[in-house]
C-alpha cells in the first residue's frame, strides 16, 4: 500500500511517516511504503486516482480532488492545529507578530499551504494586493519530488525571497543558520500577537485520510491504518528520540540531527482526535478561501465508526 507525503523532510507529517518507518503499519499487517508527493492537491489527486492508498497532508487540501469532501474521509488527526511558521529574513528587523511589517514583502509559500497564510492576513486587516505583499511560489519549488521547506529555506539564505510561510524544518534551518527569525508560530503563539489572528489555529490541521471507496472495501483496513498512527504517536511520545531513527532513515544527516527536537516540541499536539468543533472550524476556513461551497456534516467527512480509536489506542 502508498501513503504520500507532501513534505517527507519535514515535522509536519511525521507521524504518518514514522508510522511506516518504524513498523508500526506492520504490525497491524499493513505493508505501507511512504512516498513524497508534492504539492498537498496533487498527494490527494493520487488518492482520488487510486494511485495511492492513504494521505498524510493538510485537511483542507483534500478539498482539491474531493469537492464537497466527497469521496474522501479523515481518519485521523496527525497532531492538531495550523503548523505553519512565519519566517523572515532576519537582516529585516521584524518583530514577532509585527504583520504590518510585511507590506511590500515577498514571501514564499507552497500551493494550498498559502491560503492560511491569506486567510490570517486578512483576519489581520491586510490586503495582500493593496499592501504589496507578495505570496508565492518559492523559485526552484517545482516539481512532485521537491521538499518544500528545504528549498524554502535555501531560497531565504539566498536571499531570493523575503520570507517563508513553511515547516518547523525550514523554521530550524533559517533560525539556526541565522537568516531568518519567526514572527508568526501560531500553535505556541499568543493570540491576537505572534500566534496571529484569534482562531488561526483552527484553520487547518494535519490528517490521515483514505477514501470511501477503501473503507466500504475494507474498513479493517483503515482500522489498522488508524492503531498504526494511535501507536506512532504514543511511542514519540514515551521515546522522542525514536524520530531521529526515521531521519537516519528518510532524510539527509544534517536534518536527520535536527528532527527529534523539533518533534520534541510538537508532542503536546500529538492527538489523533478529529473533533466536530475542529471540523466546523475547518470548514469556515475552506468556505472563506472559496474551496467549500455548502455545509457538509462532521459525519460526511471524518471517518466516526473508528472514532474510539482515537485515545484506546492499540
Amino acid at each position: 500500500m502508498q501513503l504520500a507525503i507532501p513534505d517527507l523532510i519535514s515535522n509536519s507529517y511525521f507521524p504518518a511517516l514514522a508510522a511506516a518507518e518504524l513498523g508500526f503499519f506492520a504490525r497491524e499487517g499493513l505493508d505501507v511504503t511512504a512516498g513524497l508527493i508534492f504539492p498537498v492537491d496533487r498527494a490527494y489527486e493520487a488518492l482520488r486516482d487510486g494511485a495511492v492508498d492513504f494521505v498524510g497532508g493538510a485537511a483542507h487540501g483534500a478539498l482539491a480532488a474531493f469537492p464537497e469532501w466527497r469521496g474522501v474521509k479523515l481518519l485521523g488527526a496527525l497532531s492538531q492545529g495550523m503548523y505553519w511558521f512565519l519566517v523572515m529574513r532576519a537582516e529585516l528587523g521584524i518583530a514577532r507578530g509585527d504583520l504590518a511589517a510585511l507590506k511590500g514583502r515577498h514571501i514564499g509559500a507552497a500551493p494550498w499551504v498559502d491560503m492560511g497564510l491569506r486567510a490570517l492576513l486578512a483576519a489581520a486587516g491586510l490586503d495582500p494586493a493593496r499592501d504589496g505583499i507578495e505570496i508565492g511560489p518559492v523559485p526552484g519549488a517545482t516539481g512532485s519530488s521537491i521538499n518544500f521547506g528545504l528549498t524554502a529555506a535555501e531560497a531565504l539564505a539566498s536571499g531570493k525571497i523575503d520570507g517563508f510561510w513553511a515547516n518547523g524544518m525550514a523554521t530550524e534551518l533559517a533560525v539556526t543558520s541565522g537568516t531568518g527569525t519567526i514572527v508568526l508560530d501560531v500553535r505556541r503563539g499568543a493570540p491576537g500577537q505572534d500566534g496571529g489572528p484569534p482562531g488561526c489555529f483552527d484553520y487547518t490541521l494535519p490528517v490521515l485520510a483514505t477514501t470511501d471507496r477503501l473503507i466500504e472495501r475494507s474498513p479493517e483496513v483503515a482500522a489498522a491504518a488508524l492503531r498504526a498512527l494511535v501507536a506512532t504517536q504514543q511511542a514519540l511520545k514515551a521515546d522522542v528520540s525514536r524520530a531521529t531513527d526515521v531521519g537516519n532513515r528518510r532524510f539527509p544527516p544534517r536534518e536527520a540531527g535536527l528532527i527529534a527536537p523539533i518533534i520534541g516540541r510538537d508532542l503536546p499536539f500529538y492527538d489523533a482526535a478529529i473533533s466536530e468543533k475542529s471540523v466546523a472550524a475547518v470548514n469556515a476556513f475552506a468556505r472563506g478561501v472559496g474551496v467549500l461551497a455548502g455545509e457538509v456534516p462532521y459525519a460526511r467527512i471524518v471517518a466516526t465508526q473508528f472514532s474510539h480509536l482515537w485515545r484506546s489506542g492499540v
